[in-house]
């Protein structure tokens, strides 16, 4: 299984940093920022743990949230998750180098629900997929950084590039798309996929019961 190499992690980090958004939408990794210099460690420590790992299923889901990934730098995952780390799964934790943030505003953020039930979902299948976004930074309402909504076209189209990138680095044997947002773009890029419930709003258990349904074991 073909799996990146530090320097295609570290380039790939650069193009995110370096991603021009527009004013309610929030890059996490921009320069210029000790917090986002901390996501940028966050994100390499993750995808480099990922390339060890060689995982065959690439997990892809709509967007980060103001209560997950936009702290953590990784995709659906809380500060909780990210700190206290995921036995199971020998991933995550301060141990493993992971650290935390100091966003003003941000102080009471700690757990997410939707990180939360993919992780333990993971945990309990004992599966390890690599996890991406299909817009790789937090769009948010105009003037409210502490809010979720939808990408953009414009967005998904810059996001497409990004995840073009994570499947050159890798050459996953599954596919699945996380919702309906990313069930479009990857069809839209003419990629064979399966779909689960994306488990926000009440869809924990179709989440999990497609996952269990779809997710090869050790993935």
């Amino acid at each position: 299984m073909k799996s990146p190499s530090n320097r295609q992690i570290d380039a790939l980090i650069r193009e995110l940093s370096a991603a021009q958004l527009a004013a309610d939408a929030f890059n996490q990794y921009a320069p210029g920022d000790v917090n986002n210099e901390i996501r940028r460690s966050n994100l390499r420590l993750y995808l480099c743990a990922m390339a060890a790992r060689r995982p065959q299923t690439l997990l892809l889901m709509e967007a980060p949230g103001y209560r997950g990934c936009r702290l953590t730098g990784v995709p659906v995952t809380s500060r909780k998750v990210l700190l206290e780390g995921l036995p199971a799964l020998k991933l995550f934790g301060r141990d493993a180098g992971f650290r935390d943030v100091a966003d003003v505003g941000f102080e009471r953020v700690y757990g997410e629900q939707s990180a939360t039930i993919v992780w333990n979902a993971l945990s309990d299948l004992g599966a390890l997929p690599v996890i991406w976004n299909t817009f790789p930074f937090h769009p948010h309402k105009a003037w409210k950084p502490d809010s979720n909504r939808k990408p953009r076209l414009g967005e998904l189209v810059l996001g497409a590039e990004f995840l073009r990138r994570i499947l050159d680095m890798w050459d996953f044997e599954q596919l699945i798309a996380v919702g309906n947002v990313a069930h479009e773009m990857l069809q839209h890029l003419r990629l064979d996929c399966r779909k689960v419930r994306h488990p926000a709003h009440g869809g924990k258990k179709d989440f999990v019961a497609g996952l269990q349904s779809t997710l090869s074991v050790g993935a």
